[in-house]
């Protein structure tokens, strides 16, 4: 039995790394949604032009981790009142935002960010909207924390968040 949770909380590559992280989660793959062209390049997303954001798509295991679990990581791994951008990535396309499945995963997502306000001095900036279309990015850009850990970005921006996930929430890890 599986489910599929979609969010983009800036780069994907750390994203990805940090959801893989955690025990129930099958498979995470990146790629882009939430834009207005099919099967949108790497090249045409960072142009800003498509509207798509960078996302991961995760195959779950709910009977070994929600979907409220696995949105508790996606917003301490990023920050949710950054708009349009994420650390050193500015544009559109890193923008903080959750593609749901389900009317059920659109409720638990509101209800998450409603709880969530009161921790923030500014207000969450997270966008909520239902999946049309998930396109996968080309193969380099999937498992790349994975394949590059000497990589200068990843080591700066990846591996914190993935250190992160490790000391915080080691109950939920592989």
């Amino acid at each position: 039995m599986s489910e599929t949770a979609t969010v983009g909380g800036g780069c994907f590559w750390c994203t990805e790394a940090a959801m893989k992280e955690l025990a129930g989660v099958n498979t995470v793959t990146s790629g882009y949604a939430g834009g207005d062209i099919d099967n949108p390049t790497y090249k045409q997303v960072c142009s800003g032009t498509t509207d798509h954001a960078e996302v991961v798509q995760i195959e779950y295991d709910p009977t070994k981790i929600e979907y409220s679990e696995l949105l508790e990581v996606f917003f301490a791994t990023h920050d949710p009142t950054q708009l349009n951008r994420q650390g050193p990535d500015v544009g559109t396309q890193y923008r903080s935002i959750i593609l749901t499945h389900t009317v059920e995963q659109r409720a638990t997502a509101e209800a998450y960010i409603e709880a969530l306000n009161d921790h923030y001095d500014d207000a969450i900036v997270t966008e909520i909207e239902s999946l049309e279309r998930f396109w996968s990015a080309e193969e380099y850009h999937q498992d790349y924390f994975e394949k590059n850990p000497s990589d200068a970005y990843c080591r700066m921006h990846a591996q914190p968040k993935v250190e992160k996930v490790r000391e915080t929430f080691t109950e939920k890890l592989t």
